[in-house]
């Protein structure tokens, strides 16, 4: 089984207004609510690709009832501890700028601490984990460690999209995928990372200390994808941003599921990037059929780490 982790769910309230004037009154023309959380994401794009997943973290109060009737809604299995707290509102303002105001999560207790790491020590060598998302200022900033340790013991694979302090922290544990965007990337090794040749340099590093997939996804610039086997780089289509919360998740999404489909590594890769692009030009996340739209437009070529892409050799047609 896959599970995902979302250690600070929330519901994103999205209000598209024509033109914000701060300070005045404004209406907006549209509204939508959604569950979020990276996990969450995660969970959501998976099963539309056609893999079920297990949503674990924490949720409470009315705010978190919602979130899970809304999973109950898609298929999607979870098995959150309640936190007895309101799950947090974070509002998505979309107008000519994109603005956003998270609310605050729960106070995580130890008994809230507990009862997640009882979840994660009954994961066998046959499962896989996603953490995804920070780590709650409640919880020990070295919580994820400690996951990583219970997954690493247990022999399950574990898949992370984070950032910061708790990525530093998990580098050169075994790790089954990791996807830092290359600004996540270059604050890892303190440089600024503007080129596919310095992500795929970068990425290189990770995977020689132990993660087995590395994606690095460079917003229009395309990604770039280091793995045992194969080094590889992907363009990406062209389309009207309309959603910039999620693209990362679905990247994650559409490769973890095509690689539990056994899809091979660059069609993964490719449907990964498709999944991530259709996101970023809906509302919402994206569907199969938004995905399969795109595919043709994504392009792989065989990376030489050092050298650059050889752009006229087409792995997937």
């Amino acid at each position: 089984m896959i599970y995902t982790c979302t250690l600070n769910p929330s519901i994103d309230y999205v209000m598209n207004v024509d033109e914000f004037k701060p300070g005045d009154l404004n209406r907006a023309s549209q509204t939508f609510y959604y569950p979020g959380g990276k996990g969450i994401n995660v969970s959501r794009v998976m099963t539309r690709l056609g893999v079920k997943t297990i949503a674990l973290g924490f949720t409470g109060g009315f705010t978190g009832e919602f979130v899970k009737d809304f999973l109950n809604k898609e298929g999607i299995n979870h098995q959150f501890i309640d936190t007895e707290q309101n799950t947090r509102v974070n509002v998505k303002l979309k107008s000519k700028q994109e603005s956003e105001i998270n609310g605050p999560g729960p106070i995580l207790s130890s008994k809230h601490q507990e009862e997640l790491m009882e979840q994660v020590r009954t994961l066998t060598s046959e499962d896989t984990l996603i953490l995804a998302g920070s780590v709650p200022s409640s919880l020990p900033e070295d919580f994820y460690i400690t996951i990583a340790d219970m997954c690493s013991k247990n022999g399950t694979k574990l898949a992370v999209d984070t950032s910061g302090k708790a990525l530093k922290q998990l580098v050169g544990r075994p790790i089954y995928l990791l996807k830092p965007n290359h600004h996540e990337l270059g604050e890892l090794f303190n440089v600024n990372i503007d080129s596919m040749e310095e992500a795929a340099h970068y990425g290189k590093k990770l995977a020689d200390q132990g993660v087995q997939h590395v994606i690095v996804s460079m917003g229009g610039d395309g990604a770039v994808y280091i793995g045992p086997d194969h080094q590889l780089y992907s363009n990406v289509p062209k389309g009207q941003m309309k959603n910039s919360v999620g693209a990362g998740d679905s990247v994650v999404s559409g490769f973890l599921a095509s690689m539990a489909q056994g899809k091979s590594t660059e069609e993964a890769f490719r449907i990964g990037v498709a999944s991530g692009s259709a996101t970023a030009f809906q509302d919402d996340l994206c569907t199969a059929e938004d995905v399969e739209e795109l595919l043709d437009e994504v392009k792989i070529s065989s990376l030489i780490i050092g050298g650059k892409p050889n752009e006229n050799h087409r792995i997937i047609d």
